[in-house]
């Protein structure tokens, strides 16, 4: 049974890295040539009534979904080491393909209805994986990440009524068209609002941590590039919408706070996944933040790059989690590096691209869009935004080396820590490879001609210092033997603000639900409860039930009684049929 699971997974890696790779050569093949593939096929006719599923295939899509595939296929291969004391992991490789599938009728539909196929697909495969482990914790975070989705996808629901004016559902061919219509903008905000749920901006992002209650490698698939990359992906091929409008300005308003709210949350959070999780969250912000201001490749060429050092991320905190026994508090961590080098050297690689480290892939799309967003005609709050913000990832990545990697081991004696998962060793380091080659590989082949971009000194270092700066600190605050008495109890209040993401969780779940529960016990006591009930339906029942009770009593104790009242009954009974007949 275990040889045909095993081959069950082995099969999909092959099938999708093939598939994946065809799909990389051809997107070369579409961005060399400018092609656009736009394919039609007609499933249904009626009378005057057909049913068309439409394709669009360019460098884009095509790119996108090779990325996706690839992470996928090494996902999977990861999986059948990570989940291999799971009796049911010939359901989950089944629910994992369906999530990539949903996200593949995504990327290349330019019609809104089998876009909303691929949208709800992926929520409700995502709520299926969130809620896989079945426990209470892991209820609650599908339900909140379900319900959270569910606002995106009705906003989408009502971009769809909203096109019939249209007569086309085929968007991309009404953007350049009528893009400062005002039809075309009310259709542009719920496009924004559904992308905003799905991708976790405030006040939507208190599901993208709780969705950590899945299992990592769904986590890696997930935040790296599958669910919440999809609202980056769908106001990508929207961009005309946000360029010179005030709902381009808004996003940027809002993403900017939410990449600084995930980079300050990060650093007081002690639960491994949830810090990359917050990180995911602070990428995010980062890409819908350029994106509003109208660099649409270069928000494109982050969420690739990006997809790629996540998932490594993700997978080696996985092989972390998996042999310490599925602890996941970075407390109980430390000096991992002498136990499980190979797995903590990807762990570095990744976190150093996520910071922006020079050369690797993180750096080439991190670098250029701080390097446009100076250039940008950008007010100082939203500069403010994206370089402190920087400065804040590198913060919380080194005091997450610090706490993991560094210092004394903190666990139990007896620990099973090792690098000897070969299975799971292989896909980390697939990863790690294109984690250190992929950014400037994208950089050579998407943008032919170089940007020519002229700044002065102080502004060309400022990330660079920003960078150096934030890892100082983090090294600093985190250093318990600087800071033995913890400086954080003294600033209780923040630390509870900022800590817990500036109460959004709290806001979206008991906030939400608070006041109509409050409202339905008041009429619950009222009417149920309450005096109609009283002198209503209990009273009558009450007052019947003592008149038998008596009657019972009656009968019981008085024979005679009883018997002269059946006589009686008898002979009225008679005298009326006498006098009916």
């Amino acid at each position: 049974m275990v040889n045909n699971l095993v081959n069950y997974c082995k099969n999909s890696f092959y099938i999708l890295i093939f598939i994946s790779i065809s799909l990389f050569f051809f997107s070369l093949k579409f961005l060399f040539n400018d092609l656009i593939y736009f394919i039609e096929w007609e499933i249904l006719t009626m009378q005057s009534m057909s049913i068309v599923m439409t394709f669009l295939f360019d460098w884009m899509s095509l790119m996108f979904m090779s990325f996706v595939l690839l992470i996928s296929s090494l996902v999977i291969f990861y999986s059948n080491q990570y989940m291999e004391e799971d009796y049911n992991i010939n359901r989950f490789i089944l629910l994992v393909l369906m999530f990539v599938m949903s996200m593949m009728m995504l990327i290349i539909s330019p019609n809104l209805i089998s876009i909303l196929l691929g949208w709800d697909g992926l929520g409700l495969v995502s709520y299926c994986l969130v809620i896989y482990f079945q426990n209470v914790k892991s209820y609650n975070a599908g339900m909140l990440t379900a319900l959270s989705n569910r606002i995106g996808d009705v906003a989408l629901l009502l971009t769809i009524a909203w096109m019939l004016n249209y007569g086309s559902w085929n968007y991309i061919f009404y953007l350049d068209l009528m893009g400062k219509n005002m039809e075309m903008m009310i259709i542009g905000g719920l496009v924004m609002l559904a992308a905003m749920t799905k991708s976790a901006q405030i006040p939507f992002s208190s599901w993208l941590p709780a969705a950590m209650a899945a299992p990592t490698p769904v986590s890696a698939l997930v935040h790296s590039s599958t669910l919440v990359t999809a609202g980056v992906y769908l106001l990508i091929r929207f961009n005309i919408l946000l360029v010179n409008w005030w709902m381009g300005q808004f996003l940027l308003l809002v993403s900017g706070l939410t990449m600084f709210m995930a980079g300050l949350g990060a650093n007081f959070e002690f639960d491994l996944k949830k810090i990359i999780a917050l990180s995911t969250l602070s990428q995010l912000g980062l890409m819908m933040s350029i994106l509003s201001m109208g660099y649409y490749n270069l928000a494109f060429f982050h969420l690739l790059t990006h997809a790629l050092f996540k998932a490594l991320l993700f997978m080696c905190a996985g092989s972390i989690i998996h042999n310490m026994k599925n602890s996941q508090d970075i407390r109980m961590m430390g000096s991992l590096s002498m136990s499980m080098p190979l797995t903590c050297s990807c762990f570095n690689v990744a976190n150093l691209a996520l910071c922006g480290m020079p050369f690797l892939a993180g750096f080439y799309s991190k670098d250029l869009i701080l390097e446009m967003v100076s250039l940008s005609y950008l007010n100082s709050f939203s500069f403010f935004l994206f370089f402190f913000s920087t400065g804040l990832t590198v913060c919380y990545s080194f005091r997450l080396v610090y706490y993991s990697m560094t210092g004394d081991f903190n666990s139990s004696v007896l620990h099973p820590l090792n690098d000897k998962g070969w299975t799971m060793i292989f896909s980390i380091f697939f990863l790690m490879i294109m984690a250190i080659i992929g950014g400037s590989m994208l950089s050579w082949l998407m943008f032919f001609n170089p940007a020519m971009i002229c700044l002065p000194l102080i502004l060309k270092m400022l990330t660079l210092l920003v960078c150096i700066l934030g890892g100082v600190m983090g090294y600093i605050l985190s250093n318990v033997k600087l800071f033995f008495m913890n400086k954080s109890l003294y600033y209780y209040n923040f630390v509870c603000f900022v800590g817990s993401m500036w109460f959004m969780p709290i806001i979206s779940t008991i906030g939400v639900i608070n006041y109509p529960l409050k409202l339905g016990l008041y009429s619950y006591k009222s009417f149920d409860q309450g005096w109609s009930e009283f002198f209503g339906a209990q009273m009558l029942y009450f007052k019947l039930k003592s008149y038998s009770l008596y009657l019972q009593e009656f009968q019981n104790n008085n024979l005679k009684i009883y018997m002269l009242s059946y006589m009686l009954w008898f002979i009225v009974l008679l005298m009326l049929s006498m006098f009916l007949i």
